[in-house]
């Protein structure tokens, strides 16, 4: 495999295909299992100041598989980014469930 995840941490090969599943646990630590018309959406920024994100990759709910393609990093700069997930009901309610993540983007991963 060309990338590592430890904890929220994720190493990368700038422009290799990237696929992790998704979890996410309620405040009581069940699975929240999203419903008809939850979204789930991927968002990675240069810095957490930015207000812009340089990459969003929305999360198909059926399968909660996050896939970053070749063509979404190849052309990003070696470096660290962070990035965050987020989960909006269908009611309108947001849930930001991983924050302050980080991604490194490298020539290669060992």
């Amino acid at each position: 495999m060309s990338y590592h995840i430890f904890g929220t941490t994720i190493t990368l090969t700038r422009g290799d295909t990237f696929t992790a599943h998704v979890e996410i646990t309620d405040t009581a630590g069940e699975p929240y299992i999203p419903g008809e018309g939850d979204t789930v959406r991927f968002a990675m920024k240069a810095k957490y100041e930015d207000i812009r994100p340089l990459l969003v990759v929305d999360i198909p709910t059926d399968t909660m598989l996050l896939t970053l393609r070749p063509e979404d990093t190849k052309d990003l700069a070696f470096g660290k980014y962070v990035y965050d997930i987020q989960l909006t009901r269908a009611t309108g309610e947001v849930d930001t469930f991983i924050t302050k993540a980080r991604l490194n983007l490298s020539e290669e991963v060992d």
